[in-house]
């Protein structure tokens, strides 16, 4: 693959012939037709043009962005909204994403927030840039802007005079701020918006680029590995690294505490050094974990953190007939990337540390692994490239750490770091095991007067934020750095209790968070935090209740339905699945379920066929049909497949995922002792998309993993008369609970 881009943000600035542009827009602006004086998403934090966009005297433009490619398809998305607004054909735009050194900072790729953060800032940006270089054009050829027209950067006017972008622009002319004064083109003259192009980082992975940062070779790369301990609690107590120092390609052995290390010429040396140092190490250890078993109990007696996030209090009149309660729970999940994570660190002459990185935290983790070395932070700079993903913090912004202190020991010689599998299934932090429990009064019909929901949860955020204490291995040096107690987050986001708030309009709703800061095991951000659980139960919970009223499940969940919206995606989701048609045949089911992420992001049902085999327990998705509303569409295929690929993970959550372990460590270490869905078990998904011209653009990458599960364990219903509560539905917990 090429080299990663060296050039800094000064360096394009000076550049002659080009022009820069930055910009930060609003979450509360998604796509604007009159001009408003405010900037749009991200916009806001950037607002100097120069600092997005160049306009290169070779006839291209450079857009850069600080969010990054995790597979959710984002350059793409902004480079179609880039080139409609400029003006421009798709293929002018390059993209450079993620150079802590040369993009605008725009924070975490994370919470399906670069629709509506990274994308208006793009378009209110690329139109403002389109202004200012008609008005330069008119300038030039003399003619009042209202007689010119553009196409593919060339401006025209009365006569067949011209000028191009390129020939415009000399410096720096569009250094200069966002003012959110400039209207956006109508929906009707858009050319890419809204139409599904080829992406931007598919073709170079067909033809097998090396694209990826584990197939990253620099010249005069070194290889890396760290030994981990056997587990969380352990301290390095002696090692006797002399034998190992000697083994041919050693290069340098690095120990500072309890962190341990190894640097080689060649990776199978690497490998082979770090096993007899693995062999070498003796450790204290300490046998202190509850267990995969006893993880419920002991989120329901651990010291809580107690806050009520929603009460609605049941004006007076209907009188309950009768309670219904249920407890529900998920375990602890892996990420489970299919490349381990790595990276590669190179200490340069001039004391600016480099890293290519996967993380989705380029700006934060750079600034925490700067603390963590004592370093300015403007000297450890990220670049990041694209790895093999998580949708939430995996061990990306670990291994970038890991190879920092490797490349502080050895300058001048990029160190590539990269884990076993064995450690990534071991110590990357995990999605959080939950409980929920629900409780609603209901009327002689069955109708919804009081809901009352809560939950118990570990955290689900502890991103590098840029402190030390939140990459792994600084807790282990010498001088250790103390993880930050975590937080949960707060409205509109949450985390724990992300999607905890039934959007339907009950007459009394109330919704309390037990919050636990305590971590038997290591967790953060997975796919959906703990929107996964919640909806799980939720939409579970409905279904339950709609069988105590005898009613349609579908026509029950709309009897308190208000949102317009929300209501659309129910009606089409089933009428794709033809809910109205269909035939109950022994052993299969049908279920449905929704949510709107966060409540405010991406709208998604769901509707499922399952075929449950009593003799083994085994459940077969037949078939999955979706619809979603994502606001204003810029590439429905990209929002299918996202939607298409939060169905597929959420089975394999729902079906087979569970980390496992004992006293003292993790077990689930290999694919054996972790299982995934296979390619073969993957069911037919339909994915209907519901274009909103004008509306908001909502993020969607996240949308789809609540109401999948909640689907699927109303379908098993459907199918065995036995509701299930708690994930995942393996063939023995099946089993079991039919018999």
């Amino acid at each position: 693959m090429n080299k990663p881009f060296t050039l800094n943000r000064r360096g394009f600035l000076q550049t002659i012939g080009s022009l820069t542009l930055a910009f930060t827009v609003p979450l509360d602006i998604g796509i604007a037709a009159e001009t408003t004086g405010k900037l749009a998403g991200d916009l806001k934090e950037t607002p100097l043009l120069s600092a997005w966009l160049r306009i290169n005297a070779e006839g291209t433009v450079t857009l850069m962005i600080g969010k990054v490619e995790l597979g959710q398809g984002i350059l793409t998305a902004v480079t179609q909204i880039c080139a409609d607004e400029l003006d421009v054909n798709l293929e002018r735009v390059k993209l450079i994403s993620g150079d802590t050194a040369v993009v605008p900072n725009e924070g975490t790729t994370a919470g399906s927030q670069s629709m509506p953060g990274c994308a208006p800032a793009v378009q209110q940006a690329s139109a403002e840039v389109r202004r200012i270089l008609i008005e330069m054009a008119a300038g030039k050829l003399g003619q009042p802007i209202e007689s010119l027209k553009v196409s593919d950067g060339i401006v025209t006017g009365p006569g067949g005079a011209k000028a191009t972008y390129w020939e415009l622009v000399t410096g720096k002319e569009l250094e200069r701020q966002a003012t959110g004064n400039v209207p956006l083109k109508p929906v009707s003259e858009h050319r890419y918006i809204g139409k599904s192009v080829t992406r931007v980082d598919i073709p170079a992975k067909m033809t097998g680029e090396a694209i990826f940062l584990q197939e990253y070779r620099p010249e005069g790369m070194v290889h890396g590995r760290i030994v981990r301990p056997p587990t969380y609690s352990a301290k390095l107590t002696q090692v006797d690294t002399g034998p190992i120092e000697k083994m041919p390609g050693v290069l340098k052995i690095v120990r500072n505490g309890s962190f341990l290390g190894i640097i080689a010429e060649r990776e199978e040396q690497a490998i082979a050094a770090a096993a007899e140092l693995t062999n070498a190490a003796k450790w204290e250890v300490q046998n202190v974990l509850p267990g995969h078993e006893g993880i419920y109990d002991w989120l329901l007696a651990a010291k809580t953190a107690d806050k009520e996030i929603h009460k609605k209090e049941r004006p007076a009149g209907g009188e309950p007939a009768k309670v219904v309660e249920a407890t529900y729970r998920r375990p602890y999940h892996m990420h489970a990337s299919i490349g381990t994570s790595a990276a590669i660190g190179t200490l340069g002459g001039d004391g600016t540390l480099t890293i290519q990185t996967h993380s989705q935290s380029v700006f934060e983790t750079a600034e925490a692994i700067a603390k963590m070395l004592g370093m300015e932070v403007g000297k450890v700079r990220c670049q990041h490239m694209q790895g093999s993903g998580c949708y939430g913090h995996n061990m990306a912004d670990d291994a970038a750490a890991d190879a920092a202190l490797l490349a502080t020991a050895l300058p001048g010689r990029p160190v590539r770091l990269v884990y076993s599998r064995e450690q990534e299934h071991k110590w990357e932090p995990y999605g959080s095991a939950m409980v929920v429990k629900t409780r609603a009064a209901v009327d002689a019909q069955g109708n919804i007067l009081d809901w009352n929901l809560d939950l118990w949860s570990t955290p689900h955020g502890t991103r590098p934020g840029g402190e030390p204490g939140n990459l792994l291995s600084a807790r282990y040096l010498e001088k250790p750095f103390q993880q930050p107690v975590p937080r949960n987050g707060g409205p509109p986001n949450y985390a724990a209790d992300r999607n905890a708030i039934a959007l339907y309009d009950f007459p009394g709703q109330r919704v309390v968070t037990h919050f636990i800061t305590e971590m038997p095991l290591r967790v953060s951000s997975t796919r959906g935090l703990g929107a996964y659980a919640n909806v799980f139960a939720i939409e579970s919970f409905i279904d339950e209740l709609a069988k105590g009223a005898g009613a349609d499940p579908l026509e029950y969940r709309l009897r308190f339905l208000k949102d317009q919206r929300a209501r659309d995606v129910l009606v089409k989701a089933a009428e794709s699945f033809g809910w109205d048609k269909f035939e109950k045949k022994a052993g299969r089911g049908r279920g449905i379920a929704f949510a709107r992420y966060k409540n405010y992001a991406g709208f998604c049902a769901v509707a499922m066929e399952v075929e449950v085999n009593r003799r083994n327990g085994r459940v077969r998705v037949v078939r999955v049909a979706t619809a979603a509303d994502s606001g204003h569409v810029v590439s429905p295929d990209g929002i299918a497949n996202q939607i298409e690929g939060g169905v597929i993970q959420s089975l394999s959550w729902s079906l087979k995922e569970e980390v496992k372990f004992d006293n003292s460590k993790v077990l689930s270490e290999d694919w054996a002792s972790y299982p995934i869905l296979t390619f073969s078990e993957v069911p037919p998904v339909e994915v209907t998309v519901i274009n909103r011209p004008g509306e908001a653009y909502l993020g969607t990458g996240e949308a789809s993993q609540g109401p999948t599960s909640a689907a699927l364990a109303n379908a098993i219903f459907d199918a065995t008369d036995v509701r299930f509560r708690q994930l995942p539905f393996t063939p023995d917990r099946i089993k079991a609970g039919l018999t």
